[in-house]
């Protein structure tokens, strides 16, 4: 099963439930790929990778599709992460791409295409893409048998996703396979009435720290409009977990594993394992 993680805004936690979910399916057993196909490399470095290292990455991956560059594969650039998760890196130059992809005509299915040569040798392989609404995204897209979208509390996480619908409609008008996002999962979400984590959420904690007092209305305010987020959210995807604001998961990332392996009594680590449950279940 192909699973690729996706959302048009940033900070979303796309690549926290990417890195996080592919460690618990390597912990029931499977063999887990994560194919980072963000420039930002933050699932390369999130398993313990350096993107600036002088490795092969999906840069040359996807530039040998390009003119003259020499042919390289994902079997040529995958390695093994301290996590014993396999990846195919990510790097900076990732960036300079993109112009090169709009040359070809099947730009769309690259990362398709490049999966058939090692797909068989992977029970899951999970994708990470861009806080955009370009080529790397659509090839995710196309790529994928599902499709998990993730949002954090802020105010334009409901606009990305309409984004991500229009792209997934053009998808199926392009490549005649309808994409289906029915999974979606809600990050950093605080369980504590009143004291969301969100921009707001963290200024009313500031306020709380240092003048030993929140705004209770303000409070109020927001517990109400994030109750209506969620109630949005779950009217419009089939499956809907919540993942709840664990400084563990910032650890983890800085070790470089997952949290399946750094703190897998945590509450985040808890919805992550259940997810990883019900795609192993499929």
């Amino acid at each position: 099963m192909i699973i690729t993680f996706a959302h048009h805004k940033g900070g979303t936690g796309k690549t926290t439930s990417c890195l996080n979910i592919a460690g618990y399916l390597h912990e029931c057993g499977r063999r887990v790929l994560v194919i980072d196909c963000d420039p930002q490399a933050n699932a390369t470095s999130g398993l313990g990778v350096d993107p600036c290292s002088d490795r092969l990455s999906m840069y040359d991956v996807f530039m040998s599709y390009a003119g003259d560059y020499p042919a390289v594969g994902l079997a040529d650039i995958i390695t093994e992460t301290k996590s014993g998760i396999l990846l195919a890196p990510s790097s900076l130059d990732l960036v300079g791409v993109e112009p090169y992809l709009y040359t070809l005509n099947h730009r769309a299915e690259i990362l398709k295409d490049a999966i058939t040569e090692v797909g068989d040798e992977y029970d899951h392989i999970l994708i990470d893409t861009p806080p955009s609404m370009g080529q790397f995204v659509l090839n995710g897209l196309v790529a994928a048998d599902q499709v998990v979208v993730t949002f954090d509390s802020g105010v334009f996480a409901l606009k990305g996703a309409e984004a991500l619908s229009t792209i997934m409609e053009d998808v199926e008008t392009y490549v005649g396979d309808k994409v289906v996002a029915d999974v979606a999962v809600l990050t950093r979400w605080d369980k504590t009435p009143g004291t969301p984590v969100s921009a707001e959420g963290f200024g009313a904690r500031l306020k709380q720290l240092f003048f030993g007092k929140t705004d209770s209305v303000n409070n109020d305010e927001e517990n109400e409009r994030l109750t209506a987020f969620e109630n949005d959210v779950k009217r419009s995807f089939k499956t809907v977990y919540t993942v709840p604001f664990d400084t563990n998961v910032q650890k983890a990332q800085e070790k470089g594993i997952p949290l399946a392996q750094f703190a897998p009594q945590c509450e985040a680590a808890s919805v992550y394992r259940e997810i990883a449950d019900m795609i192993n279940s499929q």
